[in-house]
């Protein structure tokens, strides 16, 4: 899982959300790129994101929460109206009065909306709430509702986390490419942050590369890099298979030709020069054969 982080000073959860996803690096954790603290501005208002994680086969907006207080027994979630904890309203860190399900019904749909507008309407984005609870405290959820486009896990246990992206994966299929990543880092700002080509291919992400979404940021020089590994290889595969490599005194290597111009000079030297070693080899076979002509037996 690659992280990128556009502000580190965020709350207690999105903290530790960070650290959970960072540890995901063995070759049976779940792939993709995390965004941490980003924006979208859309239709006139702007939504601030704990974090968005996209994977081969998702995208996930993920509302980061922590309880300030110490509080065990059953967090309720109803479809409309306050959480709470035994009859009690749930200690959020946040200043902000809205539930994480409604924070994440809107940015859900405004992440979707957006993703419309570029082409991108028919990937599902789920919204997913992350609450933390204090260490120690012991906490259920109750949830008398379901809706497949969001769910609620408690912090306690990293590999929840875990379980939710690996069982994401098994539902959907491969719907998400580099480029489609590439064009959500762009539009979302955060395109200093968008990984290589390399990086989102290792992670499970679709080609083909258009590196043109990766140019004005600063792994441009890795896009086109790879764009040009891509030519080499196509060029070797083209090769016949028992072509003979010219030397490096070829007339072509010495004067190749110009792709889309017409040189009449280097044409003129490329002749001359081939003409010339025509000239030489037929002289140096002549000179053989009469020195064996000549002198031999």
């Amino acid at each position: 899982m690659l992280v990128r982080v556009q502000n580190a000073a965020g709350t207690n959860a999105e903290r530790a959300l960070i650290d959970w996803l960072r540890t995901w690096k063995d070759p049976d954790s779940p792939h993709g790129v995390a965004t941490i603290n980003c924006s979208l501005f859309h239709r006139d208002r702007l939504h601030q994101f704990d974090a968005v994680v996209w994977t081969p086969t998702s995208c996930v907006v993920i509302e980061a929460e922590a309880l300030v207080a110490r509080q065990d027994g059953v967090l309720e979630i109803p479809l409309n109206g306050q959480w709470t904890i035994n009859g009690d309203p749930a200690a959020m860190e946040g200043r902000d009065r809205r539930t994480p399900l409604e924070k994440s019904r809107e940015h859900t749909f405004a992440l979707q909306s957006w993703l419309a507008d570029r082409g991108l309407g028919q990937r599902a984005v789920h919204g997913l709430a992350l609450v933390m609870p204090l260490r120690g405290a012991e906490l259920q959820i109750k949830q008398a509702w379901s809706d497949p486009s969001f769910d609620v896990i408690l912090g306690d246990d990293p590999g929840r986390l875990r379980h939710y992206f690996d069982s994401l994966a098994e539902q959907e299929k491969h719907l998400w490419t580099a480029n489609d990543v590439a064009i959500a880092f762009r539009g979302l700002g955060i395109l200093p942050y968008l990984p290589a080509p390399q990086e989102l291919l290792n992670e499970g992400f679709l080609g083909p590369i258009d590196i043109t979404l990766w140019h004005g940021g600063p792994n441009q020089a890795q896009a086109e890099a790879y764009a040009e590994e891509l030519a080499q290889a196509e060029r070797e595969a083209q090769k016949p298979v028992y072509a003979v490599a010219a030397p490096w005194y070829s007339p072509w290597k010495l004067y190749p030709r110009e792709t889309r111009d017409m040189d009449f000079g280097r044409a003129f030297m490329r002749i001359t020069l081939a003409v010339g070693m025509v000239i030489a080899f037929a002289w140096v076979l002549w000179f053989v054969i009469s020195v064996v002509l000549t002198y031999g037996p």
